[in-house]
């Protein structure tokens, strides 16, 4: 192996003595400095179930790197629980912390010349924010998600996260007793891992492993399971040897790996998240690719997984049922994944997958094979119209029928809205409008978990649209409809809709439209004044003033 970038500059001369000398105070040896000096981005924490059991991995990758012969440097990455923030001001900084997690693994890649990186990771934004830093740096690079959580359970259910907040509903709305309220807050959570549907953590990991950034079925493993360990290890060897090789995050992350990742998103029915963050990811790697690409793999791509939230199993069932190996093969065998992609060990994608059986097993129903798809099309549907010329999100499976017009409930945040939706003022047929949530706005795009809960808690969730530039969780389903961009804080139509005004949502014409005469439109985009920014100080602020519209993936460096 050739000397590290560390240690050519170390070994340079007596003028690199003082960086040795750091170093001996660490317990290095002199032969240390031909070995590769290998970061371990450490997101574990005890703030959230998601990160609450990192730290066992990010041993076993020191241990692994070690026996592959390299030297592990250990550094944080922080995270925001999205479960906890949710419906909170502290959801406002869940969007911002993938920009700070992104930062961080660039500044300690670089500043420290690491030779590689292992990114460990679990709450939602750990996902792309560690592989936009992965990209930015661009050295040899591996991501190991935390795992997911297994479920709780009640009365022969399982439970999960999303539970709780449609628990809410049923509760206000006399549809649930307190005591199975109380019993299913304090059983959806038995331990350690993320969120367990096809929420955006498991949707981002299972995009990571189709992307080939992440190793053959890691992405759908439970946390508290020793094998999740033995990966994280295996991992660590695979990125010394990708090491040796000089494989790249910009060697893997091309348009081939993109598309076969928002394959994996429709085929599995991912979050509306993963679009957001795709365009993010796309940005970091200089791939031509934007909010369009995801309805043109929309249209080819069916969904094959029967998973939450509008399905009904949970990611660990996925990974029992052959994990996204099985629909990756599936989808290769139709013709709709780039075999020919790169993966971190070296391989193209269809070797990988060489081994995995060309059908799902007969004795599962969480994978169905494509002549069985649950749906012919994809889930995630770009709407464009008078509301969302650069384009919004919608989520459109699952809906007997994806189309509504209706009038407007007009909210300016989301705890106004809530509150409405819990008193009872929301009825069916309603649009709920909830706006100055957008990546400028919020700011931060926060997510819209507790009004989506409450309204489906409370049977509204097929009859009752909503429409925001803020976000949603992985966990939402319903006639649901976020990202609108341009957003109200940029002047976006959203921001001149009045009470009453009639909406229309239709996923069939991929419409959100806006039904107002031009001139009356123009009357009220006269009298609009844009509102005062939230915050004038800290990292709110800074993102606010920086981010880019959802539509390019509300990032902080697209520079005009």
């Amino acid at each position: 192996m050739s000397l590290n970038r560390r240690s050519k500059n170390i070994t340079e001369g007596v003028a690199r003595a003082p960086n040795r000398s750091m170093y001996y105070g660490m317990g290095y040896q002199s032969e240390d400095f031909v070995k590769p000096m290998i970061g371990v981005a450490n997101g574990h924490s005890t703030i959230t179930p998601c990160n609450s059991g990192l730290q066992k991995l990010a041993d076993a990758a020191i241990e692994g790197i070690k026996e592959a012969g390299g030297n592990a440097q250990v550094f944080g990455t922080p995270t925001i629980s999205d479960g906890m923030a949710m419906g909170t001001e502290g959801m406002k900084y869940s969007l911002v912390s993938r920009e700070v997690i992104s930062d961080c693994v660039e500044t300690c890649v670089g500043g420290q010349w690491m030779d590689g990186v292992i990114v460990i990771g679990g709450c939602d934004k750990n996902m792309p924010g560690g592989l936009m830093g992965m990209l930015r740096a661009n050295v040899p690079a591996i991501y190991v998600y935390g795992g997911t959580i297994l479920p709780g359970h009640y009365k022969g259910k399982d439970l999960n996260i999303v539970s709780v907040f449609e628990a809410v509903g049923q509760f206000t709305a006399g549809k649930m007793s307190e005591e199975d309220f109380c019993q299913i807050e304090k059983r959806a959570i038995p331990g350690t891992g993320s969120c367990g549907g096809m929420y955006t953590a498991n949707t981002m990991s299972s995009a990571f492993e189709a992307l080939g950034i992440s190793l053959p079925y890691s992405s759908t493993m439970a946390n508290v399971e020793d094998e999740k360990t033995a990966n994280t290890k295996e991992s660590a060897r695979v990125l010394v040897e990708a090491i040796r090789q000089d494989i790249k995050p910009r060697d893997i992350v091309t348009k081939k790996a993109i598309e076969n990742a928002v394959a994996v998103i429709m085929a599995t029915g991912g979050s509306t998240n993963a679009v957001l963050h795709f365009l993010a990811i796309a940005h970091a790697a200089e791939v031509d690719w934007s909010i369009d690409d995801f309805e043109r793999m929309r249209k080819k791509v069916p969904v094959l997984c029967d998973l939450k939230p509008s399905g009904e199993y949970l990611a660990i069932d996925l990974h029992r049922a052959g994990g996204i190996p099985q629909v990756m093969k599936i989808l290769l065998n139709a013709g709709l994944l780039h075999g020919d992609a790169l993966t971190i060990t070296g391989q193209a994608m269809a070797e990988v997958l060489a081994h995995v059986p060309d059908e799902p097993r007969a004795d599962q129903n969480v994978i169905r094979p494509i002549d069985k798809a649950i749906y012919a099309e994809g889930h995630l549907a770009i709407l464009k119209g008078n509301l969302a010329p650069e384009g919004c999100v919608a989520k459109i499976t699952g809906l007997k029928n994806p189309v509504m017009t209706g009038p407007a409930r007009v909210f300016d945040d989301e705890q106004s809205g809530l509150a409405a939706i819990m008193s009872k003022q929301i009825k069916a047929g309603d649009v709920m409008v909830l706006r100055y949530l957008g990546p400028k706005g919020g700011p931060g795009m926060p997510e819209m978990l507790a009004p989506t809960g409450a309204l489906i808690g409370q049977g509204l969730g097929e009859s009752v649209g909503l429409i925001t530039d803020g976000r949603f969780s992985g966990g939402t389903w319903g006639m649901v409809v976020g990202h609108v961009a341009p957003e109200a804080a940029a002047g976006g139509l959203i921001a001149l809709i009045q009470e009453g005004d009639s909406i229309t949502i239709d996923s069939h014409q991929l419409l959100l439209q806006l039904n107002v005469d031009d001139a009356e439109i123009a009357r009220r985009r006269a009298l609009w004044k844009a509102p005062a920014p939230r915050y004038t100080r800290g990292v709110l602020a800074k993102f606010a003033h920086n981010a880019s519209s959802a539509s390019t993936g509300a990032v902080l460096d697209k520079f005009e």
